[in-house]
């Protein structure tokens, strides 16, 4: 039997350092056995039916501690027994794991289901992913199932929407028998699973498409010339006149929502304000000193809202002109 006071030692004398993509190097200084490690941590006997798991970081500790302790109240989990910043007490769990047990025996209907309520079980308790690969799930001697490694459960930033993990390592063979079970004794679950995995197969065809494809630089530079908008100056006016008006609009009404007031009151009396300023600029410069455009009449005509911002971008372009005109004629008059 073990003392608390040996185990904090013991854990002073044991470093479990991370490794990419590779289980954790481990240096153990103690009397401890170690049973076996992974890409989180390593595990070591303390008796008969109690271990202790060191992390190489704490991030990974506490997923791990609470992850295990969002099932407690299931016969699922190992029993948790105590806790420090890069170690968790826990139950042995023994048996035989499912990988070695399916290369020897068959993947039966009853087993299938017990795997079934352990993602169930797994939804129940509040798992994000819900997914165990294989080799992480213990057959016990009574034919119940125990878990382990069940950090990467919780806070995942992206999960699948299927047991993926699990259905993979199967194998072909035992995914097929596993997916028949599913079939037959929960319909629904087998043809959302099934477009899920069909969606992922298009992914991957359309993945195998586009990354041999490289891209055509000088034929999108050359045609990628046509969405310059700048070099016009006329054009660019108008367009920045309009990106002006939306910009100014969009803002407004964020902060007519913020206070509560109606949207489209809002919109209406922007609208008018706008109306008015084209209004303005019609009555100051009469229909005869502006050119006619057959695409959007002569003043006093309903123009939609692009047309208007159009018609103030040459319109401004016309006052130019104009003073322009005004200043070479009254240099002529002066030189007379």
């Amino acid at each position: 039997m073990y003392s608390q006071k040996n185990l904090e030692q013991w854990m002073k004398n044991i470093k479990v350092t991370n490794l990419v993509n590779a289980d954790v190097d481990v240096v153990n200084n103690t009397p401890l056995e170690m049973m076996g490690k992974g890409r989180q941590g390593a595990v070591f006997q303390l008796t008969n039916d109690i271990c202790v798991k060191v992390f190489g970081n704490t991030e990974d500790c506490d997923r791990e501690y609470y992850a295990l302790s969002l099932g407690q109240q299931t016969s699922l989990f190992p029993k948790l027994y105590g806790k420090g910043p890069l170690y968790i007490v826990m139950e042995i769990i023994r048996g035989v794991d499912l990988r070695e047990y399916l290369q020897s025996q068959p993947l039966t209907n009853a087993l299938s289901e017990k795997l079934i309520e352990m993602l169930i079980t797994f939804k129940k308790i509040g798992y994000e992913r819900i997914d165990h690969h294989k080799r992480q799930i213990y057959l016990q001697p009574d034919g119940s199932l125990k878990v382990i490694d069940v950090a990467r459960t919780i806070w995942r930033d992206r999960v699948y929407p299927y047991p993926r993990k699990l259905l993979t390592s199967l194998g072909e063979e035992n995914k097929a028998i596993f997916m028949a079970h599913v079939q037959e004794m929960a319909p629904e679950l087998y043809m959302e699973w099934l477009h899920y995995i069909r969606m992922e197969e298009i992914s991957r065809q359309i993945t195998a498409l586009l990354l041999p494809q490289e891209p055509d630089k000088k034929t999108i530079k050359n045609l990628s010339n046509s969405l310059l908008t700048t070099a016009d100056e006329s054009n660019y006016v108008n367009l920045l006149q309009g990106l002006v008006h939306k910009v100014f609009k969009e803002e407004w009404i964020k902060t007519m929502l913020a206070r509560g007031v109606n949207t489209e009151k809002v919109m209406a009396k922007i609208d008018e304000h706008w109306d008015k300023l084209e209004h303005g600029f019609e009555e100051r410069y009469p229909e005869s000193e502006r050119d006619y455009d057959g695409k959007r009449g002569f003043k006093g005509e309903r123009h939609s809202r692009g047309d208007r911002d159009h018609n103030r971008g040459k319109s401004y372009e016309g006052e130019k002109d104009r003073r322009r005109k005004g200043a070479k004629g009254g240099r002529g008059k002066r030189r007379h």
